[in-house]
């Protein structure tokens, strides 16, 4: 594991310097926290003057902030068998081939009978993405490719039965039947429409330079969409699912019958298939991603992002909202008691109205680092003192 510091020093200027890497046994929370601790002391640094903390998509140390596949068992055996079916026929140039070939043939049949434009998405080159990247946006391409190349993929599946060695049969058969499973499809479908309504919210928090207020507001569209989905997406999901069915020959089980985990050797469950769809997997994806992001963006995140947000100084500070960052400071307690924050909220109206009245040294500046070392440089550190210290610490 690597840590790095981040500081601000005399001048203003933000630091990031590397400190050390340290072997972990394990990578649960516990195991981290200590090999953290140890090279803080090694270095005599007190992890008592430690005011934020980061990682690298270190999900173990972030405790309840899995992904919905780590959740829920069927969304990651859909996974699974998504990333084997890629690995399967990505591996194979001539695999590939095939693929390509009979998606070739199958938008040419899809032309001639007017399903389909030129210019339209399946008139369009769509290879194989394999899922090494979790992010959101890799996702709902991976997916988004799945349903466009189904046909294909299912077609090489059965080149591979017949044509290739013992286990490559075995392994494709198992693939094929999995795929065309009616579960699977769902699923196919429920993530699909799950992952992209997440997506700009992904980007927007991966950007370089990022847009906290746009990002926040992404935050409150994504959870808005899936709640509407949640309540009204239930009918619309199904018909479309069994659109695909009938297109692909998949077999839609009769929703009133008990459900059937796995293979029709396995005796039936005690709930129908409908209940099973709706409750234990569509209504649970979705509230798994609702709780998913509500823990990432609980109300005292939200604070400090809004806080972080109202002191950047990019376009003038644009973002300035007073309100907010006394609500950031509040959650520094030690250093910002009762008095204190009477005199930030001062501080702060002489400080915004010196900010937007044109001062050519701050006219310019891209973020709060950026401000820090501008406060120095202007020899304005005393005079604000105390917004410099709420700077620095976020």
């Amino acid at each position: 594991m690597a840590l790095a510091l981040r500081y601000v020093d005399k001048k203003g200027q933000v630091n990031e310097p590397f400190i050390g890497l340290v072997r972990v046994s394990d990578t649960s929370a516990k195991s981290l926290k200590e090999a953290v601790l140890y090279l803080l002391m090694k270095h005599s640094l007190s992890p008592s003057k430690i005011r934020g903390q980061g990682y690298d998509g270190a999900s173990n140390m972030q405790g309840t902030m899995n992904a919905i596949a780590k959740k829920h068992k069927e969304v990651e055996t859909f996974f699974a068998i998504v990333t084997n079916v890629l690995n399967v026929i990505g591996v194979s140039f001539k695999r590939r081939d095939q693929l390509r070939e009979h998606q070739a043939e199958l938008l040419e049949q899809l032309l001639e009978s007017s399903e389909v434009q030129t210019g339209k998405r399946l008139n369009q080159e769509r290879g194989l993405q394999r899922p090494g990247d979790t992010r959101w946006g890799s996702h709902c391409k991976i997916l988004d490719n799945f349903v466009i190349l189904f046909s294909s993929i299912v077609h090489v599946l059965g080149v591979i039965e017949c044509e290739g060695d013992v286990n490559d049969m075995l392994q494709a058969e198992a693939f094929s039947s999995n795929i065309k499973a009616f579960e699977f499809v769902f699923l196919l479908h429920l993530m699909l429409k799950v992952l992209i309504m997440s997506n700009e919210l992904s980007k927007a928090l991966q950007k370089k330079e990022q847009d906290i207020i746009n990002a926040m507001v992404f935050l409150d569209i994504t959870k808005e969409r899936l709640q509407e989905m949640r309540d009204e997406g239930w009918e619309p999901l199904m018909d479309e699912v069994s659109s695909f069915c009938a297109k692909h020959d998949i077999l839609v089980p009769k929703m009133e019958e008990f459900y059937i985990p796995g293979t029709s050797k396995r005796r039936p469950s005690s709930v129908t298939y409908s209940h099973h769809l709706r409750v234990e997997l569509f209504y649970a994806v979705i509230g798994l991603q609702l709780l998913e992001l509500n823990s990432r963006f609980d109300v005292v995140s939200s604070n400090l992002l809004f806080g972080m947000a109202s002191l950047n100084p990019a376009n003038s500070f644009a973002n300035f909202d007073k309100e907010r960052i006394m609500t950031l400071a509040k959650h520094y307690p030690d250093e910002f008691g009762e008095l204190k924050l009477r005199d930030l909220s001062r501080q702060l109206d002489t400080f915004i109205w010196h900010m937007q009245h044109g001062d050519p040294r701050f006219s310019d500046l891209k973020g709060i680092g950026d401000l820090a070392k501008a406060l120095v440089e202007a020899n304005l550190v005393e005079t604000y003192s105390l917004i410099y210290l709420l700077v620095k610490l976020t």
